[in-house]
C-alpha cells in the first residue's frame, strides 16, 4: 500500500514487482512477497502470503452499463497460507482472490457499493449492490460451483445494519430474511471503507459472509484525501 513512481515497476507474464515487493504466478498459486513498512508507524512488514486457487473463472465481468468498471472474481474459493517475518506471524485458512480494473476512477462511476462473498454448503456466493453516480443501481448475485463455473440468481433485498462506530460509514447487505443480518465483527473502519463479517442468509441457509462496503463520494472530500498519505505514504522515485 505504497505508492510508487513509475521507474519502480517491473512487469512479465508472470510476475508484478512494485519497489522491494512483488507478486508471481508459478501456474497453480499465487505469492506475494512482501517487503515494506506500514504507516502510520513505520514497522518493518516482510514475508509471504501464498494463495492457491481451488479453481479459476474465465474473466472479467462488467460492472457498469458502458463497461468502464470491471471485476474479475478470479478465485472464489482459494487457500491462503501467510508466513511473515518481521513481525512474525503464521496462519493459514480459506481465502478469495478477484481484480478490479477500469477506464476511470471509481469515483467516477459510482457514488458507493457493498460487496459480500459467502462460503456455502456447496459453492460460493458473491454479490455486488452499487449506486451509480448518477443515482441509478444494479444489483450483481453469482453462484460458484468447485470447478469456477458460475450462475446468476436473483439477488435478494438489501438489509440496512448499522454504520461504523468512528467514521458511519453505511453498510448493508443481500438478505434473503428480513430481520436476521446482523455485524458479527467490524475489521476495518476507515473515512471510506469499511470491512465486516456478517451474519445473513442466501440460497436457504445462513452465511456467514466477508462483507465491504465502500463510500466513494466520501472517498472524493478534501478531508479525506488529506488523509490518505498518511496511510499510503507515496515515494515519487523513477
Amino acid at each position: 500500500m505504497t505508492e510508487r513512481g513509475r521507474g519502480q515497476l517491473r512487469r512479465s507474464a508472470r510476475e508484478l514487482a512494485i519497489g522491494p515487493s512483488r507478486v508471481e504466478w508459478d501456474g497453480s498459486a499465487l505469492s506475494f512477497h512482501i517487503d515494506e513498512r506500514g504507516a502510520p508507524l513505520p514497522k518493518r512488514i516482510r514475508g509471504v502470503v501464498r494463495v492457491q486457487p481451488r479453481a479459476l473463472t474465465r474473466g472479467p465481468i462488467a460492472l457498469d452499463p458502458a463497461g468502464r468498471h470491471r471485476w474479475w472474481p478470479i478465485a472464489p474459493e482459494a487457500r491462503v497460507e501467510v508466513a511473515l517475518e518481521r513481525p512474525a506471524l503464521r496462519w493459514s485458512g480459506a481465502g478469495y482472490l478477484d481484480s478490479n480494473s477500469g477506464d476511470e476512477p471509481l469515483a467516477a462511476g459510482f457514488r458507493q457499493w457493498d460487496w459480500s462473498r459467502s462460503k456455502l454448503r456447496q459453492g460460493t456466493a458473491v454479490l455486488y449492490d452499487m449506486t451509480f453516480i448518477d443515482g441509478s443501481r444494479r444489483a450483481l448475485a453469482l453462484r460458484f460451483d468447485g470447478n469456477g463455473d458460475s450462475e446468476a440468481f436473483a439477488p435478494p433485498p438489501s438489509a440496512r445494519l448499522p454504520s461504523t462506530f468512528w467514521w458511519r460509514i453505511p453498510r448493508a447487505i443481500q438478505s434473503e430474511t428480513d430481520g436476521t443480518a446482523k455485524i458479527l465483527e467490524t475489521l476495518e473502519d476507515t473515512p471510506f471503507y469499511a470491512r465486516s463479517t456478517v451474519r445473513a442468509h442466501l440460497l436457504g441457509e445462513p452465511v456467514t459472509a466477508f462483507h465491504e462496503s465502500l463510500a466513494l463520494t466520501r472517498f472524493e472530500t478534501r478531508w479525506v484525501q488529506l488523509l490518505l498519505p498518511f496511510r499510503m505514504p507515496r515515494i515519487a522515485l523513477g
